[in-house]
């Protein structure tokens, strides 16, 4: 058994070649994203451009500043070849404060209701 060279196993191979090599992605991928945050971005301003108001102004501001932000995350920071579980670990906490963050909206919406209603003078 000395001085015999082993081979090592089929998948030993290719996850050697895979972690030296590193990952590969098509410059066009990177163009059309770019496109993509350049439209997004487009649009952004647009809804100042023609003077929206209101919860559509801010509705569409967020909803094209998260699928900017999900792009940049997705294909930038390679989220989308991770693990379903890192993904996961990474975008949940952000979703839970959303979350968060619309109930208070909702209570406080209660809240000031009801202390215009009791609090206020009589008329």
């Amino acid at each position: 058994m000395e001085g015999q060279l082993h081979a090592p196993a089929h998948g030993a191979v290719a996850t050697g070649a895979v972690h030296a090599k590193g990952q590969q992605h098509p410059i066009r991928l990177y163009l059309v994203v770019w496109g993509w945050l350049f439209v997004l971005s487009t649009f952004s301003y647009l809804v100042d451009y023609f003077g929206l108001q209101g919860y559509l102004r801010w509705s569409l501001i967020l909803l094209f500043m998260v699928l900017k932000a999900g792009l940049i995350v997705a294909v930038f920071m390679h989220m989308a070849w991770e693990r379903l579980a890192l993904a996961y670990a990474i975008l949940a906490p952000p979703i839970a404060v959303l979350v968060f963050v619309a109930i208070m909206v909702l209570e406080s919406e209660y809240t000031h209701f009801l202390r215009v209603l009791f609090f206020a003078g009589p008329s």
